[in-house]
């Protein structure tokens, strides 16, 4: 039997590596609730570009650590992802679509507005200096 209730924490150096291990860690928690390809896919997109925001702009490309907790109550699942970073000076301006720091980055300026389409909410908390952490809540089965 499933509990109504559950959470995980994980931990993991900033190497883009490990961004596929937390997608799939987190997918194979939320498994435990049954729900459909598409939710599974939505969780794992978003997942994989808070942590690859995280390992890129949030540390650079330099070693540091990530925190991904999940949690489930019913049917609602919340992931946060927090870094220690650099922070983002304009929370707002950042998850603006195609608002970018880095020009060469593929992609670049979508990573938020993936984030917005495949969850029900995200909430972004930044500090410059100091990291940051993203909140996304999604309700299974719909």
């Amino acid at each position: 039997m499933v509990p109504k209730k559950n959470e995980i924490q994980i931990q993991f150096l900033s190497h883009s590596i490990n961004e596929a291990f937390a997608r799939v860690s987190i997918s194979a928690f939320v498994a435990q609730l049954d729900p459909t390809v598409e939710e599974i896919y939505d969780i794992k997109m978003a997942v994989s570009e808070a942590v690859t925001n995280a390992i890129i702009h949030g540390y650079e490309n330099k070693e540091g650590i990530v925190t991904v907790k999940c949690s489930y109550e019913d049917k609602w699942v919340e992931i946060e992802i927090i870094d220690e970073g650099k922070g983002i000076n304009s929370v707002e301006e950042a998850m603006t679509p195609l608002y970018t720091t880095s020009l060469e980055e593929e992609r670049a300026g979508l990573g938020f507005t993936v984030m917005q389409e495949m969850m029900d909410e995200v909430e972004v908390c930044s500090h410059p200096g100091l990291g940051t952490t993203v909140k996304m809540k999604k309700s299974l089965g719909k």
